[in-house]
């Protein structure tokens, strides 16, 4: 009776550790990191509806001569903005709303593999101790949502040579 105890309590604790580890190998699935937002990207700091609310919805893609001329799409060329914005939420494909806090989700839509690497470490600056919180950066930290290809740099003069040194 002793052995069928201890069978019990052995089987009792795989199984209850293993329910664990699916769990939890299926939230870090759907999961997303630790966020460190790093610029403001909130819905609070982008008031849409402050202007557009008195305003008609104009959906022809045109050059915006008045507001937002400062912004120059150069990604998805074809899109508009309201293919991505809506109110005071970002928008995404299938007409669902997130907040500007999320980015990753809108980004994720179309660069998937890059959302993969991310999530996992290998896009993007990722801080933190191997065994420790690791802090991830949202996209718009590094890229501009409307211009996210890095611009050029000059690179930097070659060290000089030990013998050129005077």
């Amino acid at each position: 009776m002793k052995i069928m105890g201890k069978l019990a309590v052995i089987f009792s604790v795989l199984f209850l550790g293993g329910m664990f580890f699916l769990h939890s190998s299926e939230a870090a699935e759907e999961g997303v990191p630790k966020l460190i937002i790093t610029k403001p990207g909130t819905s609070e700091n982008h008031p849409c509806s402050k202007c557009h609310k008195y305003l008609s919805v104009n959906k022809t893609k045109r050059k915006l001569a008045a507001s937002h001329s400062n912004i120059i799409l150069k990604h998805a060329e074809d899109r508009w903005c309201l293919d991505c914005h809506e109110g005071d939420k970002l928008k995404l494909p299938s007409g669902q709303l997130i907040d500007y806090d999320k980015p990753y989700i809108l980004c994720k839509q179309c660069h998937g593999t890059v959302y993969k690497d991310w999530k996992t470490g290998i896009h993007g600056k990722l801080t933190g101790m191997w065994d420790g919180e690791k802090v991830y950066r949202l996209c718009t930290t590094c890229h501009d949502p409307h211009q996210p290809r890095f611009k050029q740099i000059q690179p930097e003069k070659p060290p000089m040579k030990p013998s050129d040194i005077k």
